[in-house]
């Protein structure tokens, strides 16, 4: 079922929807239809591969639809309209924003939205000057380096943060402005945590109306986590043994049963594996096992998860050193 965060508004998102099972209308192509649109067919590689985000993966099969349709109509010599493409992405780190932002920046390519698909990606520092005069300038040179692609801004809600004189409001003022002077030249997606953006969004009162498409993106279960080390481990060459995989689905459950409101999802996960990946390169030199099967194997001593979990939230650095 839908999340609440997904549900269209007339004034504020689009509705692309074109039936109550959008991914049987748009996702599931045969194989020729697929051969006939290589944009979908790039797409679906990349969404099959994403662990969890069903709602963000229904959402960018109906833009690819829509998009689609838009072409159709185009050749048919129909009105498409001027229509703005810029995001909001809302979510805690590690669930997928960037690599969705990246797919996203390729397809507006492949559809003939944006002519060159770039991604920039941008933080508040890229942004803000240091003196009077230097936020404008910094803002709109990142601009005219995005045009023709996407410009992806991660923690955007740190613009809005240091107060009334602070210079990333200025950042905020101009990057309006840009956005109305190059308004189907580049597409701006801002990403962050959901309360911070939603804050962010008051800062400015033309801001909210210029983003007309939000993806949330919620955090990963522990079963899905588990997934995701399983395909850094998969794409390492390294597997896991049973014993090995019981062990980290544990620790993951209490790690979610204890774990801090900005928990870093898949950032954490990725962090374990390549510290369990050490750990495993000095257990084989202390045993001289090298042989095939001892270098693909992560035995449950290797994980760099602490014995028993505490009660308190664990810290994001994994504990368990060598």
């Amino acid at each position: 079922m839908a999340r609440e965060a997904y549900t269209y508004t007339q004034d504020r998102q689009i509705n692309v929807v074109f039936s109550q099972d959008a991914k049987e209308e748009a996702g599931q192509l045969s194989l020729q239809e697929k051969l006939d649109h290589p944009s979908m067919e790039n797409v679906e590689k990349v969404l099959d591969d994403l662990v969890g985000l069903d709602e963000v993966k229904r959402m960018v099969r109906e833009l690819y639809a829509w998009l689609y349709v838009r072409r159709k109509r185009q050749a048919a010599d129909l009105s498409v309209g001027r229509q703005s493409f810029h995001m909001l992405f809302k979510g805690n780190p590690g669930t997928g924003k960037t690599t969705v932002a990246r797919m996203l920046s390729g397809l507006f390519r492949d559809m003939e939205i944006l002519p060159k698909g770039q991604m920039i990606e941008a933080e508040r520092a890229d942004l803000v000057g240091e003196y009077i005069g230097q936020t404008a300038q910094k803002t709109r040179d990142l601009v005219k380096k995005a045009l023709g692609g996407v410009l992806f801004i991660d923690e955007a809600y740190a613009l809005a943060r240091g107060g009334e004189k602070d210079f990333g409001r200025e950042a905020i003022d101009t990057l309006v402005k840009q956005m109305e002077d190059h308004h189907t030249e580049f597409i701006l997606i801002l990403a962050g945590y959901s309360d911070e953006m939603d804050e962010f969004l008051e800062m400015n009162p033309g801001l909210a109306s210029r983003f007309p498409m939000i993806f949330s993106f919620p955090d990963f279960s522990s079963t899905e986590l588990l997934d995701i080390a399983g395909q850094m481990m998969d794409s390492r060459q390294y597997r896991m043994t049973s014993e090995a995989k019981k062990r980290l689905a544990r620790h993951l459950q209490q790690k979610l049963a204890f774990s801090e409101p900005h928990f870093s999802n898949g950032r954490y996960v990725r962090n374990l594996v390549e510290k369990t990946i050490r750990r495993q390169a000095v257990r084989l030199v202390r045993e001289r096992r090298f042989d095939r099967e001892s270098l693909l194997t992560i035995r449950s001593c290797d994980l760099a998860v602490p014995e028993r979990q505490n009660s308190g939230a664990a810290n994001d650095g994994v504990t368990g050193g060598f």
